[in-house]
């Protein structure tokens, strides 16, 4: 109710996690979004808003309009309709401007493996236009977060997987972004890589970084996420925080089976 709202515009920690559950202002707001590839509807009027300082997953299975969504906060891809606001900039017209304020971890590997993990981190601190006299330590502070200091001279074709994820990452967090947006980023990765990145994510998470994550794994975003919205076929059919989506839609006890 209003004293709920009330304590939390006033700074109160609702979430026990050292942050706000629901700040002033929104990062994220969308209303009526419509997004089309010919025949196929990938978001179907889409209406969503993450709160600065929030972690929001959105949780669904492949074709839900997860990876959509932020295609088009990131610029890449146009709505046929509707509205999009990011960090108070209008979408798709001020995409560049949003973008400066974002950090983007796209779920394919896309680093250039000709260079090391530093050259790849010095390249995305000249994109993001990190100021010179701030570049260095942005980047000795990406290299910290994802515990890369020791690789900094090597090449990414000689890096793990899971170091090359973590490279995803620090690159995204280069210029401090308001806003960073996570395309699924443990899918396909074992077990113990998962909760290495989950504790990347959290460091964020404690700096009151907005995060908005994208997720086919529900104890993934109970993990991490304050709050879940689910997707199914372009809309948002139910959003609450994750124990009561569990409790509500999967019961109080689940299990889970990995099998080939």
């Amino acid at each position: 109710g209003g004293d709920g709202d009330a304590g939390a515009d006033c700074g109160q920690d609702l979430t026990g996690r050292g942050r706000r559950l629901r700040p002033m202002t929104d990062a994220i707001t969308a209303h009526g979004l419509v997004k089309r590839y010919g025949d196929l509807v990938a978001l179907d009027g889409l209406d969503l808003a993450v709160p600065e300082g929030t972690v929001l997953g959105l949780l669904g299975p492949n074709g839900a309009g997860k990876s959509t969504t932020m295609r088009l906060l990131t610029g890449q891809a146009i709505p046929d309709a509707g509205e999009l606001r990011a960090l108070g900039h209008d979408l798709p017209g001020d995409a560049k401007a949003a973008r400066a304020k974002m950090g983007v971890v796209p779920q394919l590997d896309n680093l250039d493996t000709t260079l090391t993990v530093e050259q790849n981190l010095i390249v995305f601190s000249h994109l993001y236009r990190v100021p010179r006299p701030e570049r260095r330590e942005a980047i000795e502070r990406a290299l910290e977060i994802a515990n890369l200091r020791d690789r900094r001279h090597t090449r990414v074709d000689e890096l793990s997987g899971r170091m090359r994820r973590r490279l995803l990452i620090a690159r995204g967090l280069v210029h401090r972004p308001r806003l960073v947006l996570l395309d699924e980023p443990t899918v396909g990765l074992d077990p113990q890589v998962r909760q290495e990145l989950w504790s990347l994510i959290d460091t964020l998470r404690t700096e009151g970084t907005t995060i908005l994550m994208s997720t086919h794994y529900i104890e993934e975003a109970e993990r991490l996420a304050d709050e879940v919205a689910v997707m199914h076929q372009g809309r948002i059919i139910s959003r609450g925080r994750p124990a009561d989506l569990i409790a509500e839609h999967a019961g109080r006890q689940t299990a889970e089976i990995y099998a080939p």
